[in-house]
């Protein structure tokens, strides 16, 4: 039983931004314990080259291309992946981005990019899996969030980073919350500082760096691999009955 509560074989999992990164290395995971895979991304090229690593690893790949703030795009892929495998069971909202500027200099359509890519993202490609899912009657959908979502950063300005996150946490407990009665969870997970892409400018400056890892009582930031767990824990039996939580990993950061 221990191992059959964490078995994802059969099931189909979307992961959005599975090109590199937490994506990257979630799509992995979820393929160790049986998942199908379809990758969404909008870098063609790391697209490609991800699908292909999976696929030599021995995975079952379906890469798709695409936008995620784009409801043409999300609708078609959804439709792709339930004509070639009948159903969609878990999706991995994970596409983001991050700007850094003081709020007084930021633009509009600065301020409405990160919007658009890390909440409206969430919430058009939950909805179009969402309407599958309820026409199946099952479905898992796990939300990246961040920390960032609950504290604001120091010493980065980043506040539509920040809003956007906050957003996500609370439209994960909406949808959980109406889409419970149709056998579908959906929680989200709350990453600290993570040594991917998305963080790399800071890590890269000394004093942001510095920063980071002297708020966390880790002393450290943390590694794409150590999300998997906790991605396989949600996408599996294990949390059959866990909908609407929002789980941080970040080392402690939010414990101070």
């Amino acid at each position: 039983m221990a191992k059959s509560i964490f078995n994802l074989t059969g099931r189909v999992a979307l992961i959005t931004g599975a090109a590199r990164g937490l994506g990257f290395s979630m799509a992995r995971a979820l393929g160790e314990f049986g998942a199908r895979l379809a990758l969404f991304d909008i870098d063609n090229t790391g697209l490609q080259s991800a699908a292909k690593t999976l696929s030599n690893d021995g995975f079952e790949v379906l890469n798709l291309h695409g936008n995620v703030t784009n409801e043409s795009d999300v609708t078609k892929c959804i439709e792709n992946i339930v004509n070639k495998y009948n159903s969609l069971d878990i999706v991995v909202n994970n596409a983001g981005i991050v700007f850094n500027a003081p709020a007084e200099d930021m633009s509009l359509k600065e301020w409405q990019r990160v919007i658009d890519v890390n909440l409206t993202g969430v919430f058009l490609v939950s909805q179009a899996a969402g309407r599958q899912m309820i026409k199946q009657k099952s479905g898992n959908i796990i939300n990246i969030a961040s920390m960032s979502g609950l504290i604001a950063n120091v010493p980065q300005p980043q506040c539509s980073y920040n809003a956007s996150k906050a957003g996500v946490i609370l439209l994960t407990k909406s949808l959980a919350s109406e889409w419970a009665q149709h056998n579908i969870r959906v929680n989200s997970i709350s990453p600290g500082y993570m040594n991917t892409a998305l963080a790399a400018k800071g890590l890269q400056n000394p004093d942001w760096a510095q920063q980071w890892r002297s708020l966390t009582p880790m002393n450290r930031v943390g590694e794409p691999h150590e999300l998997t767990g906790l991605v396989i824990y949600l996408a599996s039996d294990a949390s059959s009955y866990v909908t609407g939580s929002n789980i941080l990993i970040d080392g402690g950061y939010t414990a101070r």
